[in-house]
């Protein structure tokens, strides 16, 4: 374990001695850096996600086969939104290369993505919170109530989202 480490460890000396040759490369490799970061991030992000929407989607069964049927309605704008939510996640450019590539992203717009992001990490536990109540609130009168909260929750999602997505589209 200690040879691989040394082994990375001195890899990244010799690209820290190459950026200080090549004007440029070290901005180069901090943008591959944050490329490969948003990309591990939205993949883990979209797999957390995806769980939660897997559970909404056996809820919605089981409401069915329990001839809960006035509620699938409510239950299928929550999956619909956290869907579209995922999806949106997997398939929005990893790091948002032409705008770190073009226009350079400064500190504060980074601190700005990264509060995104943390909100993002934190609407797993709500989204998942939520999908709890729904499921404790199965045949129970506080139903269309965490089902709201639920399309709630997920509505705050995809603003998140759409918000990380807009502080890069100002700079």
């Amino acid at each position: 374990m200690d040879d691989m480490f040394s082994k990375i460890a001195s890899e990244q000396n010799l690209l820290e001695k190459i950026a200080s040759k090549i004007p440029g490369f070290g901005g180069y490799l901090k943008e591959e850096q944050r490329r490969t970061a948003d990309k591990m991030l939205r993949e883990t992000l979209a797999q957390r996600y995806d769980e939660q929407w897997q559970r909404v989607s056996a809820i919605q069964r089981r409401m069915v086969e329990e001839m809960m049927i006035d509620h699938v309605d409510n239950m299928e704008s929550a999956a619909i939104k956290l869907r579209t939510f995922i999806d949106g996640m997997k398939t929005a450019a990893y790091g948002y290369g032409s705008l770190f590539g073009a226009v350079k992203v400064n500190d504060a717009e980074l601190q700005k993505l990264y509060a995104y992001d943390y909100a993002l990490l934190e609407g797993v536990s709500k989204v998942s919170s939520a999908v709890d109540n729904v499921e404790a609130s199965l045949g129970g009168d506080g139903l269309p109530a965490a089902i709201r909260n639920l399309v709630a929750v997920t509505t705050e999602c995809v603003t998140a989202f759409d918000r990380r997505k807009d502080v890069l589209a100002v700079s």
